[in-house]
């Protein structure tokens, strides 16, 4: 009988790449992970690694594996909500993966409104940008979490998680103000541009020379930055990297530069050094969980408190995340 936390050992390699990968992601010593894949492949009977160098690569009997136990894994997960379903009152922790405008903006009062129905349940949010929540979702480190994909930057599908559509926001370019009459604003307020561009390749390249403010490296908001501005004919050229929105605005309003924020990342009251106009893009959100855990009610239950803390000007615009 194949033992199911190999097999979850087994689709964390295919995911990775490397035993030490997986052993960082599980909190295991690569010796442990290492010894535990061979018991597997005695219990399978037949190789289902081979070494490429550092890197490991499955066989095709490890690759057919690997898909039975995402079945498996998906199995149990709705073997798990039904027994939550059967056990009734929902308790415990549910921890959850969030970036931090929905941290900021949506998330508290979604929490409110949970512990208000289910008083029991210990809700533990953790910030976590959208690309790292796959590997802490597979890893069991997040029960739920919400992800977010641009036009230019689509989600990709992941082995073993469903993504649940929940609303979407409008892009706005952000640049210093020029002049006293030079409008500014935020999102859906006076002086911001209510209607998008005819060209947003052209908003966008008169700013070619102009220097840049980025989220980091590695995340989906600095990725969506770079490949509009190369979609409008120029690569940026980036001074500032930061990752808070709020940030990013005060050094628009000090003249270091312009970017691209989502309509939540321009939130609070207008700042007149600061002009938006509005973009051809969309930013889409949705909640990620494993698969078959849709069911299990903490995973519904904050689900729900999550779309009725949409703001109505965002929760009109559900294209799936």
């Amino acid at each position: 009988m194949l033992d199911v936390r190999r097999l979850r050992l087994l689709r964390e390699l295919a995911r990775r790449g490397t035993i030490a990968a997986v052993a960082e992601a599980l909190s295991f010593s690569p010796s442990a992970v290492s010894q535990q894949l061979g018991v597997l492949e005695r219990e399978a009977g037949l190789p289902l690694l081979e070494r490429t160098g550092r890197r490991v690569r499955l066989t095709q009997a490890g690759e057919n594996l690997v898909h039975h136990a995402e079945a498996v894994l998906e199995r149990l997960e709705q073997a798990d909500a039904d027994l939550a379903e059967a056990r009734g009152g929902l308790s415990g922790a549910l921890r959850i993966g969030a970036f931090p405008t929905a941290t900021r903006t949506i998330v508290p009062a979604a929490l409110v409104a949970l512990a208000r129905r289910h008083p029991g349940l210990e809700p533990m949010v953790c910030e976590t940008d959208p690309a790292e929540v796959a590997h802490a979702l597979r890893a069991g480190d997040l029960d739920v979490a919400l992800v977010h994909a641009y036009d230019f930057v689509p989600a990709e599908r992941e082995p073993g998680l469903t993504t649940e559509p929940l609303y979407g926001e409008a892009m706005y370019l952000a640049e210093p103000a020029r002049g006293a009459s030079a409008t500014a604003g935020t999102p859906g307020a006076p002086g911001a541009e209510a209607c998008p561009p005819p060209d947003q390749g052209a908003a966008l390249r008169a700013h070619a020379a102009s220097p840049w403010i980025t989220a980091t490296p590695g995340t989906l908001c600095h990725t969506m930055t770079v490949r509009a501005c190369q979609a409008a004919g120029f690569t940026p050229r980036v001074r500032h990297r930061m990752d808070d929105f709020a940030a990013v605005l005060a050094l628009v309003a000090a003249g270091q530069g312009v970017a691209v924020v989502p309509q939540l990342g321009a939130t609070g009251p207008a700042d007149p050094a600061v002009h938006l106009t509005r973009l051809v893009m969309q930013r889409r959100t949705g909640l990620a969980f494993r698969s078959g855990a849709g069911a299990h009610p903490a995973v519904a239950a904050f689900g729900a408190a999550l779309r009725a803390a949409v703001p109505p000007d965002l929760a009109g615009s559900r294209a799936e995340a």
